[in-house]
């Protein structure tokens, strides 16, 4: 965003030095330096273009000076930037990778044919599967948070309480698609290769490490059904720029449905008859 000051053209003409204001958002780095960089360079030409007498082709003397102010990380620390980031890590193997190990791994023992033949629903047997590891998680979340407090001084900008709605979100996600994976998996080695061929396509696509805006159409296309990204999006505008929750209601919604539709297909993939 470029503000431009009142008589900005009448001080040009009389040989003033005008201050522009240019805004970039960058919360995406590379985005913000170069869209600045770009609308600093038609500012300049601007001004020397409108210093070029129509008698004499020369250019007068003109000195710039930029002052960059950044917002949201002054010191350009890159851990304010990756730290919020890297608990969709932490929830991904806390919350994922363990509960596609524990049907299949009871699979394997033979102990999954003793509740197949109990009264318990599936609903309350996923429900009891999954809630030991969201608790797990939500204890993980609150000690990175503490870690990050105490180590590198880094603490959250908006309301805390919305980055343990943002994690609650993706463990339900997590939980229930390493359910899935148990379910459909005869053994352990099965689980972790397909469990992990998706991870690392849902965690190099997100925008964790670099920006999903330089990808090329079709990978970028991927980001709109990849809740890593929703999480890492919405974290980091939690975390770094203070925003509430109005800022992070699509990803949010988003985050949700997607939540909602693996837990349900959790519960309808598993069967007693196994």
């Amino acid at each position: 965003m470029l503000v431009i000051p009142p008589k900005y053209s009448h001080d040009i003409a009389l040989g003033h030095q005008p201050q522009v204001l240019i805004a970039a958002n960058a919360v995406n780095g590379t985005k913000g330096s170069i869209g600045s960089t770009y609308l600093a360079q038609i500012v300049i030409n601007d001004n020397l273009n409108s210093r070029i007498s129509p008698f004499n082709s020369q250019l007068s003397t003109f000195n710039f000076h930029f002052s960059t102010l950044n917002l949201y990380n002054p010191h350009q620390n890159y851990k304010v930037f990756m730290i919020p980031a890297l608990l969709a890590i932490v929830m991904m193997l806390m919350c994922g990778f363990l509960p596609a190990l524990n049907i299949v791994g009871e699979k394997e023992t033979g102990t999954i044919e003793q509740i197949n033949v109990t009264p318990v629903s599936k609903w309350s047997f996923i429900l009891a599967k999954l809630i030991p590891y969201w608790l797990i998680g939500l204890f993980i979340v609150t000690v990175c948070l503490l870690l990050a407090w105490g180590i590198y001084g880094i603490t959250c900008q908006g309301p805390l309480w919305l980055v343990y709605l943002l994690a609650m979100l993706l463990a339900l996600f997590f939980s229930s698609f390493g359910l899935i994976i148990s379910n459909y998996s005869n053994t352990m080695q099965q689980a972790i290769f397909v469990m992990w061929f998706f991870v690392v396509c849902l965690m190099l696509l997100s925008g964790l490490f670099t920006p999903t805006r330089s990808m090329p159409d079709w990978s970028y296309a991927t980001t709109y059904i990849n809740p890593m990204h929703y999480f890492i999006d919405a974290v980091r505008t939690v975390f770094v720029r203070g925003g509430g929750f109005s800022s992070i209601a699509h990803q949010v919604v988003a985050l949700t449905v997607f939540a909602l539709v693996m837990g349900t297909w959790a519960v309808a993939s598993y069967k007693k008859n196994n």
